[in-house]
């Protein structure tokens, strides 16, 4: 039995970043080159995200060897140039390479200039499509936006037009040369083979549909064993200690082989523990004959000689299962993914696979709809990257994962990467280690990958008036080449996120800081007053590293070179920046900015991704006499914590007000109104929490949330614990209630339940060490 597909009225549920079934969404960021197949009679909507940026958008028919407008439509006036004119605004280099895969080249392509410098943020261009063609979408970025600010995004929706019931249209390009592509329609499995090295690709065509997936180990079924997917196992190998939604990173069987390694997840919502649904399971709902998971997955695996089973375990891609923190019980909701959401996975021995797309109309896992899953299987060795994916709100699209333009250098030295923002960056170095890095940090110099780090551009004549709104500081003290430390808080003074705001000129500002949501919100209030200013994120871009510790400023001075227009490296104080070039007049252009977050003497260089590796390698043979070594992200995490600096997620998030956050030093009340200014005045007149240090006795160290305890009762949480190598013992940064928090009080923290295991603390002032940071400023 399976319910009817139905049709119902219109639900009051609003659904994020759902588009027509049939339209397909692409990000375009400055300097970037976007492209995508258009028919005749298509529609196509660009979004000036920013405003104030142009786009070019060309086609490529297949009757022509160059680039051209024909095929495209405008519903409006475009102005029509020639990338020739205009090479100089982007990096030729993917464009070519997309048009030699073609047979074609540039010679005389010309192009659609959309938009201007006085586009308003949130305007569209629309476009018909006149014949087939390749669409290209390219998004210029003016050389000279590191001196003065640049960048822009766009969205472009492609809506096809045909019948919005080929829900094909909606799906991804492929990751690869495809060896076979199949569905699977909905209550309904499917058995299939995979070779060593080959990829499979699975696909909710629709979205919020889930998937079990099953594989058995050829060689054993060739001995008559049946040796499968087993999740304890894999659970053990991952070292994850209890069962948790998301994935593995291999999978593994009963006799310890690796079967399976994910390289690409663009949900990361998944259940690697329960069952596949068995007709008990609806049976006991009151469903006695309900097309079961189980069951189909018995049926196409008998072919195979394998034993048919009343309850199948599986990997349930895409399945929302919620684990109660409480009660340990397990529920689910509706799963995450949107249509061509998928996870691909590399076999790493011969397997036979089972794919389902999974009967369940009687909750909400599957919007009480089923719907049919497709399959691709990819030959051996695609070149498919390891990557996962990144929204920066609701309604955006996805991103993968990408690697930061120092990687080749980076994973030379190691293999130990985590994901930071939508980048993958070093944890730690093969051949030093998190201790090692943090002493060289302290005694000589670091250099680290901070390419995660968001930087947006604030530009117009307004852009002053919209920061002096946002920020806690007073902008309007801050002059060209100087940077400032501030706050950016939502009107209840919770901080959306911190940062370094740097002004480039007098009415452009540089804001590097943590999270897309400041750009989000910079955009907001910049509509709501009316204001004519550009947010142009540069984050794709715009790369940058960490030179840090005492030998810092002798490293740079081998390969600085500064104009007389701008300050010279000797004479830029803490927070402050310059423009340089590398070595000579004629060398890579970044900007070198005194600042860092290890409360060590340092500083950050932010330069074009084409000139990444340029500045790596000078740096570290100017660097390597000092003692300079590459640094992780691990041995960053202790010297953090010692210089007690703060990070979104430990010591600040929406919970916590600006004050609470042991923030208060970045709030200026005596300049005038900001957003959130009510709320934290209020608040600092009846402060409840208070940002602490803690110190223990021995090494053994808390984790993140653990509760901090007077005797019986709870008094504050720990935000950030590590352990000192340079104190001997274990540090932490807690939050506690004002009442508990004077210098000296005697705590414990509570482990395991809070009550059979505590640590012994005392409270002390942060940072602990170098309190008047000295060593920056030095």
């Amino acid at each position: 039995m399976l319910h009817p597909a139905v049709s119902v009225r219109e639900s009051p549920v609003r659904y994020a970043g759902l588009l027509p079934s049939a339209s397909r969404r692409f990000d375009v960021f400055a300097a970037q080159t976007v492209h995508f197949e258009a028919k005749a009679g298509d529609l196509i909507t660009v979004h000036a995200v920013d405003g104030g940026a142009t786009l070019l958008l060309s086609s490529l028919p297949s009757t022509a060897p160059q680039l051209t407008t024909k095929p495209l439509s405008a519903h409006g006036q475009a102005l029509r140039v020639t990338l020739k004119s205009v090479e100089t605004l982007y990096d030729p280099r993917t464009l070519n390479a997309l048009l030699a895969s073609r047979g074609a080249a540039q010679q005389q392509a010309e192009a659609l200039a959309l938009f201007d410098p006085a586009t308003k943020p949130g305007d569209i261009f629309t476009i018909r499509m006149i014949e087939d063609a390749l669409v290209v979408a390219i998004a210029p970025l003016s050389r000279d936006y590191l001196t003065q600010g640049g960048g822009g995004q766009f969205t472009i929706d492609h809506q096809p037009n045909n019948d919005a019931s080929d829900r094909l249209a909606v799906l991804p390009d492929p990751l690869g040369k495809v060896l076979d592509e199949f569905i699977v329609p909905r209550a309904t499995a499917r058995a299939y083979e995979l070779k060593r090295g080959q990829f499979v690709q699975i696909m909710d065509v629709e979205g919020r549909q889930c998937s079990d997936f099953m594989a058995m180990r050829s060689s054993a079924l060739e001995r008559g064993i049946e040796r499968h997917i087993d999740s304890t196992v894999s659970r053990t190998m991952d070292h994850a200690a209890y069962p948790q939604p998301g994935l593995h990173d291999k999978f593994y069987d009963q006799d310890f082989t690796p079967l399976l390694a994910v390289r690409q997840d663009t949900v990361g919502r998944h259940d690697t523990f329960a069952l596949a649904c068995t007709a008990r399971g609806y049976e006991n709902r009151g469903f006695p004959g309900h097309i079961n998971c189980s069951d189909n997955i018995s049926d196409v695996y008998a072919p195979f000689g394998i034993a048919p089973r009343r309850a199948w375990p599986a990997i349930n891609f895409f399945f929302n299962s919620t684990i109660d923190d409480g009660t340990h019980l397990l529920s689910s909701d509706e799963a995450w993914s949107r249509p061509g959401d998928y996870v691909a996975m590399e076999a790493l021995t011969d397997l036979v696979c089972v794919s389902t797309a999974c009967p369940d109309d009687v909750d909400p896992i599957n919007g009480w709809n089923p719907t049919d899953i497709l399959v691709r299987i990819y030959e051996k060795d695609t070149a498919i990257r390891q990557a996962v994916s990144f929204r920066t709100e609701p309604e955006a699209t996805t991103r993968m994962t990408r690697h930061s333009p120092f990687h080749d250098r980076t994973s030379k030295r190691t293999q130990s990467f985590a994901v930071a923002q939508d980048v993958w960056l070093p944890t730690v170095y093969d051949a030093t280690g998190a201790i090692q890095e943090y002493w060289a940090c302290k005694e000589a110099a670091t250099l680290q990958d901070m390419s995660s780090l968001r930087k947006f551009d604030i530009l117009g004549p307004d852009a002053e008036t919209l920061l002096q709104h946002c920020m806690t500081r007073n902008i309007a003290k801050l002059s060209e080449h100087r940077g400032m430390y501030a706050l950016m808080c939502d009107e209840r003074g919770a901080v959306i996120d911190d940062g370094t705001l740097f002004r480039l000129e007098t009415n452009a500002f540089r804001w590097c800081c943590g999270s897309e949501h400041s750009a989000l919100h910079l955009r907001e209030q910049a509509e709501s007053l009316g204001l004519r200013v550009f947010v142009k994120p540069l984050s794709e871009h715009l790369a940058n590293l960490a030179l840090q510790g005492p030998k810092s400023r002798d490293i740079l001075r081998k390969i600085v070179f500064t104009q007389p227009n701008r300050p010279s490296l000797d004479n830029i104080k803490w927070f402050g920046f310059t423009i340089a070039r590398l070595h000579d007049r004629d060398g890579p252009l970044f900007m070198l900015t005194r600042t860092g977050f290890t409360g060590e003497l340092g500083y950050e260089i932010f330069c074009d991704a084409a000139d990444a590796e340029a500045i790596w390698d000078s740096i570290m043979d100017a660097g390597a006499p000092d003692g300079l070594v590459p640094m992780g992200g691990d041995a960053l995490a202790m010297l953090r914590i010692e210089a007690g600096l703060m990070t979104a997620g430990a010591e600040f998030g929406p919970d916590s007000d600006a004050l609470e956050a042991g923030l208060g030093f970045a709030v200026d009340f005596n300049k005038g109104p900001f957003h959130g200014r009510a709320a934290l005045e209020r608040n600092k007149s009846a402060i409840r929490r208070e940002l602490v240090g803690l110190i223990f006795k021995g090494n053994d160290c808390p984790s993140h949330g653990d509760p901090v305890f007077l005797g019986r009762n709870q008094v504050g949480t720990i935000t950030s614990a590590t352990p000192s190598p340079q104190l001997g013992h274990a540090i932490a940064m807690a939050r506690i209630a004002v009442e508990n928090a004077a210098l000296g009080t005697q705590l414990e923290v509570g482990q395991l339940d809070g009550h059979v295991k505590r640590l012994p603390c005392s409270t002390t002032s942060l940072p602990f060490l170098d309190a008047k940071r000295e060593k920056a400023r030095a």
